[in-house]
């Protein structure tokens, strides 16, 4: 009898097996990511016991994530509003606070190292520890009690605190002092003279002082805020003096400091906020507008809260995760919203080295402060940093190893915002508290940091705008150009007091208005910058409101998302006086012609605009043999030239600007058409001009970004009141107003108001992005006690 022996299996059958095996494996490794992921989204209902409660803290949230909170002090709801800040927003809180700290790349790995140098140099953590030491007790109790909600949230959820923490492991604990470098960074971000400083020391080289003059021209209007029409006269400046500083080395310095939107939020800074008396208002009571604008992200950063105290208290409005209190809002009698003045408070200040290592100043030879830091890189060795300070401020130029001044010299970076005694959280808090403008004023003068205009109104009819935080006393030059500190004759003298000022308070007119242009005429006593940015959104937001003579809240929301664009009405008389040309240029130039200036983004001429302002712009820089990349020429520029102005020949030569604005657009239709298509009249700028926000990390992962980002066709542009403003080769609209806000003191919880993204920063939570479409049509939402209540959160004492 013949012995069986066991049938040998075969290649596909061990390769079958191993694919299931396999398939097992992957299915359950994405099983558990979606486990982990499903986890750390916060349940809508929630009871925890939080320490240091003095008693409960009731909090609904309504159908689009907005908490109210109602708690029986102030130092219980700062300490809910930590809570929800941190069950919300924890991984864009920890983005924050490790982005001022300097560790970036712990996380982000090499890509991050330029922008934490930058940090470490700076030293805003040792700073923000200085300024807190020194704080009053009441505004230590409401910091210390914010870290206390968010501690809780960080204790119940360890790792899953956040979606990233999973990968990442549980995030510190919250110090009060974290709280205090959301201030430091948001007084670097809205302050970046210095870069304007050092772009044009390296242009000082290359162009003429005409010339130089032309690329800043000098506003010398007299941009009253409380007459909204404005006469504009752009003057050029002429010749700018400063002590020379070696161009090649300025070149080689810019490669070491940090790049803008890939290092950090896009430092360029704009805002609209404008108010109007009883008497201008349908509901008989102030009403106050306020759009700030700032880098796109998701989420924004602004976070929608209501919040209820004993004696009918209420405050509502935008806070910011890391921070106690509402920044822009109001309560129940007083109402605020912020823009940016654009104020210089930051000089650029050549160094002379002296004999032993030390640098000159008036009273002989002083020895640097030497500091180091040592920073950690995700997947690299720690990186130690050594850098130098003077009696200035930090040296940027250690930035550059091969830094090479002239005539042995390193630039060093004088900030108000780094100055010593910040009491910006003191002030913030009792503006929230305040309920009058005479409180209010008494609460702006505690905020230090940034420099920005506090637009008011206040339920007893008073209106103001008042000018906050520090400005330097210079006592020589106009902080245009890097000036020499060895001589103390460019030095400050401490700060502009608050009361000299140009503040404007309860105008004959009943109106106040400001989009970031001047704020006080050239002859003011009070100097406050050289450079100040166009007025075209202000005599628009100004013509909204001549226009008709009473306003109800809807009427402010519908000019928020007005985009007639006065630039480019202004601008348009060019491209009429262009001779015809053929094909779809021409078509593209009767398209220009016939359009009115509105950056619709159902229309073709935005597109068609831009893009050949983007090509004349580059052309003007080869005319002038300088660099592709020497400047972006802004509008403030461009328009003097396209208006047939002096510039134009210095810019364009001897026949004007006509010829190469008619090639530009020739050139612009043509690379159009491959993307856009053969006809300009089906051209949308919609399409190419996208509101993009995306997640800090997942950004640089191109398929999670295209996955969870969040975009909208917002139309207008930079210069429009509905500001969606672009950048580099690109149309993408990457800044604008992540919150929108009216509010009316007619009643004490009139506020209406829109966020850019949604409440939650967890990619998969149903609050990611459901009020992108709200913030995209201009709607806003009512604030008051939510008619939908969707989660209750019970906050009690710990035994």
């Amino acid at each position: 009898m013949r012995r069986r022996h066991p049938r040998r299996r075969g290649f596909g059958f061990w390769a079958k097996r191993l694919g299931i095996f396999l398939a097992a494996i992957i299915l359950l490794i994405i099983g558990g990511i979606a486990g982990a992921l499903w986890w750390s989204l916060p349940a809508r209902n929630t009871e925890l016991a939080l320490a240091g409660l003095a008693a409960p803290v009731a909090i609904t949230l309504d159908s689009h994530g907005i908490p109210h909170i109602q708690a029986q002090s102030e130092e219980d709801a700062w300490a809910a509003l930590g809570f929800l800040h941190a069950r919300d927003r924890m991984f864009q809180m920890e983005m924050m606070r490790r982005g001022a700290r300097g560790q970036s790349a712990a996380i982000a790995g090499s890509a991050a190292l330029r922008l934490d140098r930058f940090m470490r140099l700076l030293r805003l953590e040792e700073r923000a520890t200085a300024d807190l030491a020194v704080l009053d007790p009441a505004t230590r109790a409401a910091l210390e009690a914010y870290a206390r909600g968010v501690n809780g949230w960080i204790a119940s959820r360890g790792r899953f605190a956040a979606p990233e923490f999973i990968a990442l492991g549980a995030p510190e604990p919250w110090q009060p002092v974290d709280s205090l470098l959301w201030g430091k960074i948001m007084g670097l971000w809205l302050g970046g003279n210095w870069r304007m400083e050092l772009e044009r020391a390296r242009l000082a080289e290359l162009l003429s002082p005409e010339q130089l003059g032309d690329l800043w021209p000098e506003d010398l209007s007299p941009g009253r805020p409380d007459e909204p029409l404005l006469r504009s006269a752009i003057k050029a400046s002429g010749a700018l003096r400063g002590e020379a500083v070696n161009a090649d080395a300025l070149t080689s310095l810019a490669a070491h400091l940090p790049r803008f939107p890939e290092d950090a939020p896009l430092p360029e800074i704009a805002s609209n906020a404008w108010v109007v008396g009883a008497g201008r208002s349908a509901s008989d009571a102030p009403l106050l507008a306020a759009d700030p604008h700032l880098s796109h992200s998701a989420p924004i950063l602004w976070y929608l809260a209501r919040i209820s105290l004993p004696n009918g208290r209420l405050l509502m409005g935008a806070t910011a995760p890391g921070v106690p209190g509402v920044v822009i809002g109001r309560n129940e009698s007083l109402a605020w919203g912020f823009t940016t003045t654009h104020a210089d408070t930051q000089d650029i200040v050549i160094e002379k080295l002296g004999e032993g290592g030390r640098y000159e100043t008036p009273d002989g030879p002083r020895d640097f402060t030497w500091h180091e830091a040592e920073i950690a890189v995700r997947g690299a060795a720690p990186v130690v940093f050594r850098f130098r300070e003077t009696r200035h401020g930090p040296v940027l130029s250690d930035l550059d190893p091969s830094f090479q001044g002239t005539s042995g010299t390193v630039l060093s970076l004088a900030m108000a915002s780094l100055a010593e005694g910040e009491t910006s959280a003191r002030g913030l808090l009792r503006l929230n508290g305040a309920r009058d403008i005479k409180e209010a004023r008494a609460a702006a003068e505690d905020i230090t940091s940034p420099v920005q205009n506090l637009m008011l109104a206040d339920r007893a009819g008073g209106l103001a705008m008042l000018i906050v935080g520090r400005v330097p006393l210079r006592r020589g030059g106009d902080g245009a150009l890097p000036r020499p500190g060895w001589d103390g004759a460019a030095g400050w003298d401490g700060f502009l007091p608050f009361a000299a000022k140009p503040h404007v308070e309860n105008p004959a007119s009943g109106v106040i208005v400001n989009a970031n242009n001047r704020v006080a005429a050239a002859e003011h006593p009070a100097f406050l910058s050289r450079d100040w940015h166009g007025d075209w959104r202000f005599r628009r937001i100004g013509a909204g409101l001549a226009a008709q003579a009473q306003h109800a809240p809807a009427d402010f929301a519908a000019l928020q998302m007005d985009r007639f664009s006065i630039f480019a009405a202004e601008t348009l008389p060019a491209f009429r006086a262009l001779a015809p040309m053929e094909g779809a240029a021409g078509q593209a130039l009767a398209l220009l012609q016939a359009w009115d200036g509105e950056m619709a983004a159902v229309r073709p001429e935005p597109l068609i605009f831009h893009a050949t302002l983007r090509r004349f712009g580059a052309a003007l820089l080869v005319q002038a043999k300088l660099p592709p990349d020497a400047f972006a020429p802004s509008p403030e520029f461009l328009r003097p030239l396209l208006q047939g102005s002096d510039a134009a020949m210095r810019w364009c030569g001897a026949e004007g600007c006509a010829p190469m604005l008619a090639a530009a657009l020739a050139e612009s239709v043509a690379a159009l058409a491959p993307d856009h298509g053969p006809d300009p009249r089906a051209w949308r700028w919609g399409a190419a001009h996208v509101a993009q926000f995306d997640h800090a990390l997942l950004r640089f992962i191109p398929f999670l970004r295209d996955w969870l980002g969040l975009r909208a066709a917002p139309g207008g542009d930079g210069e429009t009141v509905a500001r969606a403003a672009f950048r580099g080769g690109g149309f993408a609209a990457v800044h604008g107003a992540g919150f929108r806000g009216v509010m009316d003191l007619a009643a004490p919880d009139g506020a209406y108001a829109v966020i850019a993204t949604g409440q939650s920063g967890h990619p998969f939570s149903r609050h990611w992005g459901d009020m992108l479409p709200f913030w995209r049509d201009g709607a806003l939402v009512p604030l008051a006690a939510a008619r939908e209540v969707t989660g209750q959160i019970a906050l009690k004492p710990a035994p």
